[in-house]
């Protein structure tokens, strides 16, 4: 093959490389469906887990959201609350657990009424307890901008601060999925 043929042969197909680099992503972004909000994962953390919700996690988790919304909060709060909801008590409003209990944590967030979180009844009011996780995430300077596991830990103060990590893209999903349902 001669020169001049070759530099026109690498020259197209540079091009058609470089159409399909730049043009790739808005033809993929073209067939996506448009959402009215923006996503609400800071930066996904670690390894992720992630369980199949029965009825009444979902509706707890439609709960945390709707407190979220009448506390005034962004989307990023509903994800925060639902992943340490979802490490303290797999999205169950837990009452007391006997021997198997931590201390007398209860309710959705495994708040504790020896630490001022409220009393038994109130904790165990999906609506009241998210409120008073959402009071503590809001005393918590740049929550909004800091990973998830230290924002949640800031307000849990849990021996495994680094668990809620694991739980922020079912969160997030969670919360793309129910935030304007």
């Amino acid at each position: 093959m001669n020169t001049m043929l070759r530099k026109s042969v690498l020259g197209i197909a540079g091009l058609a490389f470089t159409g399909g680099v730049f043009a790739g992503p808005v033809a993929a972004h073209a067939a996506e469906p448009v959402h009215s909000t923006k996503p609400v994962a800071v930066s996904v953390q670690g390894a992720q887990s992630k369980i199949d919700l029965n009825d009444e996690q979902t509706a707890n988790a439609k709960a945390i959201i709707a407190a979220t919304k009448k506390a005034g909060l962004p989307e990023r709060a509903a994800v925060i609350s639902i992943a340490t909801s979802l490490q303290e008590s797999k999205l169950e409003n837990l009452g007391h657990l006997g021997d198997r209990n931590d201390h007398d944590s209860l309710g959705l967030f495994q708040q504790r009424p020896s630490s001022g979180w409220g009393t038994p009844e109130q904790i165990t009011d999906p609506e009241y307890s998210t409120l008073a996780f959402l009071k503590g995430l809001k005393q918590v300077d740049g929550w909004d901008k800091m990973p998830l596991t230290e924002a949640a830990q800031t307000v849990q103060v849990s021996a495994y601060p680094d668990a809620y990590a694991q739980w922020e893209q079912q969160a997030a999903d969670i919360v793309a999925h129910n935030w304007n349902s």
